[in-house]
């Protein structure tokens, strides 16, 4: 497989699994952006829904494999928890996440809220 960039057979099995669902991740997004592009793009009513649907579909695979990336890999969890869902500016997300890391490295415990 080429996706790998170090020899295939000094990697362990979970890293190669790693590297397949990040190279599914990025073939799922660059397929809902084709289908969106379609959508905007067709004329016909009835094509548009079939694109739009597979648009949507294609964010339902992209989204499967986050969640299995949260469950499988460091650092996505922490990620997705700090940004996903919140109504704040997403910069200030970061800047507060960054906050809570150097107290829990102040106090040397972990985040109480």
């Amino acid at each position: 497989m080429s996706d790998f960039h170090e020899p295939v057979e000094y990697l362990e099995t979970k890293t190669k699994d790693l590297t397949r669902a990040l190279h599914s991740l990025k073939e799922e997004i660059e397929a809902v952006d084709w289908y969106n592009q379609r959508v905007d793009a067709a004329d016909d009513p009835e094509l548009k829904k079939i694109m739009a649907h597979n648009r949507d579909e294609e964010i339902e695979h992209a989204v499967m494999t986050i969640e299995w990336l949260r469950r499988n890999m460091d650092g996505w969890d922490d990620e997705l928890r700090t940004y996903l869902f919140k109504s704040k500016p997403i910069l200030e997300l970061e800047e507060e996440g960054e906050e809570d890391s150097d107290d829990d490295k102040d106090l040397n415990i972990g985040n109480l809220k």
